[in-house]
């Protein structure tokens, strides 16, 4: 590392995904935040980037196709250049071996896709921070190996420096202050005894013992340290090896009382699920809506079976009064009874299904047959505003994953728009709506109206809260669409067709988490 990179405050984040949009969101996310971001979509440009720029911090997706994250994390350990960046793993995988795997390469951490930018900002302002400060300490400790207790002692992190059994060397201020004691009281002390109770057999090694004994450095975050009043306190620490001669080590420990996080962390986690739950109230008051505007047009769609039923009851009842039955005519009549009762139970069937509110989480989508269904659901107001509804599924368009019924309702709030504003431009072309998969490991619906198009400023103000086009709209139809689909791990946005109208889309990520 040269003097000039050494010197500067910004910290070095590396951004490694395959998925453009995934790099979108993440530089998006971190682009303000005062660090100097470089972008790879692919593991040796990743390690290209690494070994020149030594990032402090690494955001490393594990699905990529070619070299893997596991593999990178692997190479990125084993160069002396690279060996200290933080890996934070990138996955939508949640499982615990794929988390064990990481942290057993040398990752540092794990976010779990979809991003929340709250999380990511938080894991790398964290690390990036404490990165920076292992760098600073061993610089310093190269150049102004006189000067450390003065250096040392101005940090606001906990620092003990331990012998390979763990007896404490050196003490900061401010790891006394965290202890409740002094800083003389904790020199000659063991680091293990004081502050963690006494492993039992077969418990794995306390933390920073492996740091000491082997030169593997540590990290952990959550971990409970004891007072020597036997209080305990959370802390997040890192172990950093120092050899003494050639199979001799010791660590340095940086360490910080977390308390106050974690309880800002619990209510951050309280306040996002808040917002879950008052999201689904609004989709399922919202769903409720669309039903009162369309509730004349099923009233008539399940009149028109029950009418033909009654008819049919009354030619029944004709027949059961001849003295000669004529039971064809008889067994035809009570078939088309059959047929116009599950004509009815359709239409109120999916009118059932729509209107409920879900339980919470997604599942696999055969998105055709949704599609479909939505499709079918929209024809009383196909009829009403004289516009067709026609539907394209490309063949290879895989299984998606999302929650089913706020797809549906996304898909007929843009269907319903759509017919809308091709009514009113007094076109009878028909609303297309189609689906395909998009290179970048997403399906793609699209809705296409022969409208009027849409205004200049629609950029800035279309998916706001209570901005609309329409006389009578509230203006949180398209707002809330947006919300459902970032729900869903998916986005949604519009363009501007050269034949006229508009086109607005959607995407959802597939089953099989490619």
């Amino acid at each position: 590392m040269t003097d000039s990179d050494q010197d500067r405050d910004e910290a070095t984040i590396l951004l490694v995904d395959d998925n453009p949009q995934n790099l979108k969101v993440l530089y998006e996310t971190l682009k303000d935040r005062g660090y100097r971001l470089l972008i790879a979509n692919e593991g040796e440009k990743a390690l290209n980037l690494a070994e020149r720029h030594q990032p402090e911090v690494i955001l490393l997706d594990i699905m990529m196709p070619g070299m893997d994250g596991y593999e990178v994390c692997r190479h990125l350990k084993a160069s002396s250049a690279t060996a200290d960046s933080a890996v934070v793993f990138l996955s939508a995988l949640d499982d615990v071996d794929a988390k064990v795997k990481g942290f057993g390469l040398g990752g540092a951490d794990y976010i779990a896709k979809p991003f929340q930018a709250q999380e990511v900002i938080a894991r790398v302002t964290t690390h990036a921070r404490v990165i920076q400060l292992e760098r600073q300490l061993q610089a310093r400790n190269r150049q102004l190996e006189g000067d450390q207790t003065r250096i040392l002692n101005a940090i606001n992190e906990g620092i003990y420096g331990l012998d390979p059994d763990g007896n404490i060397v050196f003490a900061n201020p401010a790891a006394a202050t965290m202890a409740a004691t002094t800083a003389d009281d904790l020199v000659g002390r063991n680091f293990f005894r004081l502050h963690f109770p006494e492993p039992a057999p077969g418990d794995p090694p306390l933390p920073a013992q492996s740091t000491c004994r082997q030169g593997v450095a540590e990290h952990q975050r959550n971990l409970k340290m004891r007072r020597p009043n036997g209080e305990t306190f959370a802390v997040e620490y890192r172990a950093t090896p120092k050899p003494e001669g050639t199979d001799r080590f010791g660590a340095v420990v940086v360490f910080r009382d977390i308390s106050v996080e974690l309880e800002n962390e619990q209510a951050l986690e309280e306040a996002r699920a808040l917002v879950e739950e008052q999201r689904d109230q609004l989709a399922h008051a919202s769903r409720l809506s669309t039903m009162g505007e369309m509730a004349a047009g099923f009233a008539h769609e399940v009149n028109q079976p029950l009418t033909a039923i009654s008819n049919y009851v009354r030619v029944a009842l004709r027949l059961m009064a001849s003295e000669d039955i004529d039971r064809a005519l008889a067994e035809q009549t009570l078939q088309k009874i059959e047929a116009q009762s599950h004509r009815a139970s359709e239409v109120i069937r999916r009118l059932r299904r729509f209107v409920k509110k879900p339980a919470s989480g997604k599942e696999i989508i055969q998105l055709s047959g949704l599609l479909e269904e939505t499709r079918r659901f929209a024809e009383v107001d196909s009829r009403v505003n004289q516009v067709e509804v026609l539907l394209a599924v490309d063949d290879d368009v895989p299984d998606v994953l999302a929650d089913p019924i706020q797809v549906q309702q996304v898909a007929l709030n843009l269907i319903r728009n759509a017919m809308e504003s091709t009514r009113s431009a007094a076109s009878s072309e028909p609303v297309r709506v189609l689906a395909n998969r998009t290179e970048s490991g997403f399906v793609r619906v699209e809705v296409k109206d022969h409208g009027l198009g849409l205004p200049d400023d629609a950029e800035e103000r279309l998916f706001l809260p209570f901005f609309t086009t329409k006389e009578e709209g509230m203006g949180i139809g398209l707002a809330l669409c947006r919300t459902l689909m970032q729900a869903q791990g998916g986005e949604i946005g519009f363009e501007r067709p050269d034949d006229g109208g508009a086109l607005f889309w959607f995407s959802l990520p597939l089953a099989d988490g490619e």
